[in-house]
């Protein structure tokens, strides 16, 4: 019989297993759109649909020659210096606007009319009031990740059982407890997802900013690309932007794992 640390060791490593047999199995989709992907490039031999297998050769080559690391530096730098800020105050607004009624009633007018405006529309204001520069992309991208998390995080407080709250109330805790001890807890897994979200969205709405002016960054390249008909370049692009997403979605999904492990906890 193995010992504890023995024990704890193994079940860890099942832990693992698990995680990494469910990544794979998520992946599985991905692979076979891959291939379909490739077989529908040799056989059809359309211009604008190259193999896939070129279209990574191409991306690996624009990487190793340079071509793509200043434009990804920086999309990456507007989308930290856009995402991070809407994700604190995100979270801030929602935490109040889930315990106010009162401020609730006041900024959800303007929180739903700003989530059913196309980011793009506000762009060519931004770059009148801002200049054209890379802080346009960055509010660009505020925007895109804000609202949701927001609204995600407003959600999350108002799911928390009364029940809890009331008892908590009556054996004496402060606001601060209430707030610390039940109501973010309870809100976490609908904040987090709101996070998830709000990256996706602020991808597109930095990727949508870079190609209203195409001067700089990922989004410049696909117009730039898209403009001279260059489908495999395109695609190389299309294909690392498409990577970012992922990554970021495949740590905001760890991080969600990770957080709310005990909300999965077998009682």
């Amino acid at each position: 019989m193995p010992d504890g640390a023995g024990r704890a060791r193994v079940a860890g490593l099942l832990r693992l297993g698990g995680w990494a047999g469910g990544e794979l199995v998520a992946a599985v989709p991905l692979l076979a759109g891959l291939a379909v992907w490739e077989l529908a490039g040799w056989m059809l031999g359309f211009r604008f649909l190259p193999p896939f297998s070129r279209v990574l050769a191409t991306a690996v080559g624009m990487i190793a020659g340079g071509e793509l690391m200043a434009p990804l530096g920086a999309s990456l730098l507007s989308l930290a210096a856009g995402y991070l800020p809407a994700a604190g105050l995100g979270v801030t607004l929602g935490l109040l606007m889930g315990r106010s009624r009162g401020l609730e009633f006041v900024l959800s007018p303007y929180l739903n009319a700003f989530m059913a405006t196309p980011r793009i529309a506000l762009v060519p204001i931004l770059y009148i009031v801002l200049g054209l520069n890379r802080a346009v992309q960055a509010v660009v991208v505020f925007l895109g990740a804000f609202f949701v998390i927001v609204w995600s995080t407003m959600r999350g407080v108002r799911s928390a059982d009364r029940d809890h709250v009331e008892m908590a109330r009556a054996f004496g805790a402060t606001k601060r407890q209430v707030m610390w001890k039940i109501l973010l807890p309870s809100a976490l897994p609908l904040t987090l997802a709101g996070l998830r979200l709000g990256i996706g969205q602020a991808i597109r709405a930095m990727i949508a900013a870079e190609m209203f002016i195409a001067v700089f960054g990922l989004g410049a390249l696909l117009r730039t690309y898209g403009g001279r008909f260059d489908a495999e370049r395109l695609l190389a692009v299309l294909l690392v932007v498409v990577a970012v997403a992922l990554v970021c979605a495949l740590a905001a999904a760890r991080l969600d794992r990770h957080l709310t492990a005990w909300s999965r906890t077998p009682r």
